[in-house]
């Protein structure tokens, strides 16, 4: 009794394995290639979906762009401008304080090593 149950076991397990077995590479590549060829894979990082049309006039879209750039309503390039922080002291004295904190040894001379 124990011997039918164990090969039956070993059946049932062998035929489970098989149906739930892995494609090999052939047939994986085979599915793809005919999927491919079937355009059911889409390629590109969007979706097929159709452009819009515009319905304007390219010379009204170009003279809307140019008069909203003159407004300065378009940010321009990739990050917007920010404007730079503009020093209070004058070139000599932060020249000044540079050559007193290299004396002192605050800040390490050009070249050398810090000393800490």
């Amino acid at each position: 009794m124990n011997k039918i149950v164990f090969i039956a076991a070993v059946v049932l397990s062998q035929l489970s394995a098989s149906a739930f077995a892995q494609a090999t590479k052939a047939e994986v590549k085979a599915e793809a290639a005919s999927a491919n060829k079937a355009h059911a894979i889409e390629s590109g990082e969007l979706s097929k979906a159709p452009k819009t049309k515009s319905t304007a006039a390219r010379a009204d879209v170009k003279e809307d762009a140019a008069s909203a750039s003159k407004a300065h309503a378009i940010e321009s390039g990739e990050v917007a401008k920010e404007p730079k922080a503009k020093s209070t002291k004058a070139r000599a004295e932060v020249k000044a304080e540079t050559k007193d904190a290299i004396k002192k040894g605050d800040v390490p001379a050009a070249g050398e090593l810090s000393k800490k």
